[in-house]
């Protein structure tokens, strides 16, 4: 009998992909989420609701042998503006998928932190993270439940939604044939695709990763202007990008890191997804999003001839 894992927040961009390499390795999946999610596979379960409800996620949990956690708010702009929204659903409602795994004898909780946790940026975002951390730390010392926690670096890749950088500045550029960016581009970032994080977060199952912090990163490490001139020379230089000297104070320069709550061990993908054929593909992906702006006509000449037609080049990560 295959081991039952549930997926919270598994209808979004990283949680679907996790739960699809979960389900690819014979696990029992049940994705429960706020929406039914457009990504189900057949030997998946769905189960919609909210992580507040008590009743309901400890129903779910029964039975449960792991848990993953990506429910929550993910947009860092959003959890700045929304406090108490994000205290609730990234705390609280972490907090009560614990108490449910306590109850219900979870063996383990792997839990969606982010490279933020380290730092002074990120707002209530960067907050809400290091206060389950926290959580997850004293469930251990006090239930003995086990846990894995994985801080997450820049993702990239299919599923992805508008508070997602690469995915938005790929959009504007298709649009608007343009990409305003709020800063100088001499940020720097370790892109990794979603494809590969997937992959890795499914490994951290194994007892080598019980009570460990892991940060997942890719080889990619790019700045902005760098990133932003990639995407502008694939679309045939056809897009204008804008650099303003207005800059978010919620995202960092070139390291998160100011303080070490616990020390996480790094992780990078090998192979890996190159970044060039990745971030091909998701312009492919987006302009069939937006095919139907008259504007955009111009902005994909040639990538076919790049790619091929049937091309698959990251199909063998999947």
């Amino acid at each position: 009998m295959s081991k039952k894992i549930v997926v919270f927040g598994g209808a979004g961009f990283l949680g679907s992909h996790v739960a699809d390499a979960l389900s690819e390795r014979g696990y029992d999946v049940t994705i429960y989420d706020l929406k039914e999610s457009p990504y189900l596979r057949e030997d998946q379960r769905m189960v919609t609701g909210n992580v507040l409800d008590e009743k309901k996620v400890n129903a779910v949990l029964a039975g449960a042998e792991y848990v993953y956690n990506f429910s929550g708010i993910a947009d860092i702009e959003e959890c700045s503006d929304n406090p108490l929204k994000s205290v609730k659903h990234n705390i609280l409602g972490h907090a009560i998928i614990l108490d449910g795994c306590m109850q219900n004898r979870v063996k383990r909780v792997v839990y969606a932190s982010s490279v933020y946790v380290y730092g002074r940026h990120g707002s209530f975002y960067r907050i809400t993270k290091q206060a389950c951390e926290q959580l997850l730390e004293e469930y251990h010392e006090k239930y003995a439940l086990e846990h894995t926690i994985l801080r997450y670096g820049s993702l990239y890749g299919p599923r992805s939604q508008m508070w997602n950088g690469v995915y938005r500045y790929i959009y504007q550029a298709l649009k608007e044939q343009r990409i305003d960016y709020a800063g100088a581009g001499e940020e720097k970032r370790e892109y990794i695709h979603v494809f590969d994080a997937a992959r890795l977060s499914a490994d951290m199952l194994g007892d080598e990763f019980k009570n460990k912090c892991i940060v997942i990163t890719g080889n990619y490490i790019l700045s902005s202007k760098e990133l932003l001139t990639m995407i502008k020379e694939m679309l045939n230089d056809t897009v204008k990008i804008k650099y303003t000297k207005e800059k978010s104070s919620q995202h960092y320069n070139i390291t998160p890191h100011s303080f070490v709550p616990k020390l996480g061990i790094k992780i990078t993908p090998n192979p890996s997804i190159d970044m060039g054929e990745g971030i091909l593909r998701q312009i492919e992906q987006i302009y069939k999003e937006v095919k139907d702006e008259p504007r955009v006509s111009n902005g994909l000449q040639g990538s076919r001839e790049v790619l091929g037609e049937d091309a698959d080049p990251i199909a063998q990560y999947k």
